[in-house]
């Protein structure tokens, strides 16, 4: 396999038990520095294919490979550790844990990592900066914006630099402005740092902005 692939999706098949196919036979392969846009209907399997490639669901068929090694088969110790230090969801709802100030919040995937708290704090002040939040760092999450939520946590979900970044409607509770804005944030992320991102998103406008776009339809994918 191309060591430049971050994600490879190869002949992946999703069904319960003797229910139709959720997805059928989806190929697609992810390289480093590139940003795929994954758009289709609403229950048309999209976020079912974002959970397999982040190793949350199983395939019923086909294979998974991350980083250059198949996941489909490995055990839950190498999925939990492909998922903490290789790759990284961002979700369309913050999931902020209220009781943490913004700087807690962020520092809290590096605490998990086991990175000093000095460094956890270091490294968070300087993304939060990077974003324009180092003013928001002290404030608790309900003192916040949605926008800045959203900021937040797109912060907190790259502060381990994630080689590939999984992200579910990201952008789908904002305003245009601040669509775009967070969007912008993650793309350049991917280019900065020759990461990948598989993104699902019912905005076209944002869809366009990415390397390459499939639409997945009647089960299957389609590129645009």
């Amino acid at each position: 396999m191309d060591s430049d692939v971050a994600l490879e999706l190869a002949s992946v098949s999703k069904s319960f038990k003797k229910s139709p196919a959720i997805v059928e036979d989806i190929n697609l392969s992810l390289t480093r520095g590139q940003v795929v846009a994954l758009i289709g209907s609403s229950g048309s399997g999209k976020t079912t294919i974002l959970q397999i490639a982040g190793l949350l669901d199983k395939p019923t068929l086909g294979v998974v490979t991350i980083d250059g090694v198949n996941c489909t088969q490995a055990s839950n110790k190498y999925k939990t550790h492909v998922r903490r230090n290789f790759l990284s969801f961002v979700y369309q709802f913050h999931y902020l844990l209220q009781e943490l100030s913004v700087l807690e919040n962020v520092m809290l995937p590096q605490l998990i990592a086991r990175r000093s708290k000095a460094e956890a704090k270091k490294k968070s002040q300087a993304i939060l900066e990077k974003f324009g939040l180092e003013s928001k760092a002290s404030s608790m999450v309900s003192e916040i914006s949605g926008g800045e939520r959203q900021r937040v946590a797109i912060a907190r979900s790259i502060v381990n630099s994630p080689k590939l970044l999984l992200a579910d409607e990201p952008t789908g509770n904002l305003d245009p402005t601040n669509s775009l804005n967070v969007f912008l944030l993650l793309h350049s992320y991917v280019k900065e740092n020759n990461s990948s991102m598989l993104i699902v998103t019912h905005n076209y406008i944002l869809a366009e902005k990415a390397d390459h776009i499939f639409q997945l339809k009647n089960r299957s994918l389609v590129k645009l």
